[in-house]
């Protein structure tokens, strides 16, 4: 189940190998850094990514959560790679290519082998065409579920479709992920946006995807960051509206009514849990970012 505590507004891929990479995370504004062993890592590179990773998590990401995306079960490293991290600092595990409860399941039965020393909480990558097919499954499967990460790039690529600027080809997709991850109590991860260069393209995904309702975006370089803070974290005016509709409607129920009325807008009930949500988020993100 999501915790509500933690802002995932900016949640930032770092490649294992790169040991530089990892030791700047340490000073970035993320409120997450997923640490991989997979794509970016190349095969003849992955064990010495491991010891990278371990050796980084060791030495602490201050707030930064830290969630380590191990290869799949299926390959050669994945069940190494998890007997390697399940007595780390990690927050998380990430796995990849998820497109069934069982393979959920699988992590959570090692993990409870391995006996880790805190809780360590799993991440789904959502990335194929089958995983969207099977979103209930998949949020269902075992309460170490916390994550889902939306894997747009190889979702474009199964699909045979094209990146577009409006993201049409993966809005379906998107869409669904959000109703899944909702209707389980999960987080829910928008994907990349592949160009560096294009800073407008990048507020318009970030803008997107959390008007769809997306908790924040994952990111693949640091210049990315800021940008997602500020989109996905509320702004001043919106916690001071939050403010405002919870003090007009406490106001009206003193009097016996049910709906209040502020700027000329109707106040119910479901205003008030939206608005104690961001207030919510605002009081984790200053806990984190003081």
């Amino acid at each position: 189940m999501i915790n509500i505590n933690r802002p995932r507004r900016s949640v930032l891929y770092m490649p294992g190998a790169n040991t530089r990479a990892l030791e700047k995370a340490k000073s970035l504004e993320a409120d997450s850094l997923i640490l991989d062993l997979e794509d970016a890592v190349a095969p003849d590179a992955k064990i010495s990514a491991r010891s990278n990773i371990n050796a980084a998590l060791e030495s602490g990401f201050g707030h930064r959560e830290a969630v380590v995306r191990i290869n799949g079960l299926d390959t050669q490293w994945g069940l190494d790679d998890l007997k390697a991290f399940a007595h780390s600092k990690a927050n998380a595990i990430l796995l990849p290519k998820v497109e069934s409860a069982a393979q959920i399941q699988k992590v959570a039965e090692l993990l409870k082998e391995l006996n880790p020393s805190h809780q360590l909480t799993i991440w789904a990558m959502i990335e194929t065409p089958m995983a969207i097919f099977k979103l209930t499954e998949i949020c269902n499967a075992h309460p170490l579920l916390e994550t889902l990460v939306l894997g747009t790039s190889d979702l474009v690529k199964d699909l045979h479709a094209r990146h577009t600027p409006g993201r049409v080809e993966t809005l379906t997709a998107l869409s669904l992920s959000v109703l899944a991850a909702r209707a389980h109590h999960l987080c829910v991860l928008d994907g990349v946006h592949l160009s560096l260069d294009d800073p407008e393209g990048l507020k318009a995904a970030c803008v997107q995807g959390r008007d769809m309702g997306f908790d924040g975006k994952t990111l693949i370089h640091p210049s990315q960051i800021a940008l997602a803070n500020k989109t996905f974290g509320p702004s001043s005016e919106e916690i001071e509206e939050a403010k405002q509709r919870i003090a007009a409607y406490e106001a009206a129920s003193r009097t016996g009514a049910g709906i209040a009325v502020l700027n000329g807008k109707l106040i119910e009930e479901l205003h008030i849990q939206d608005s104690k949500r961001i207030l919510a988020l605002a009081e984790a993100i200053n806990s984190f970012n003081p």
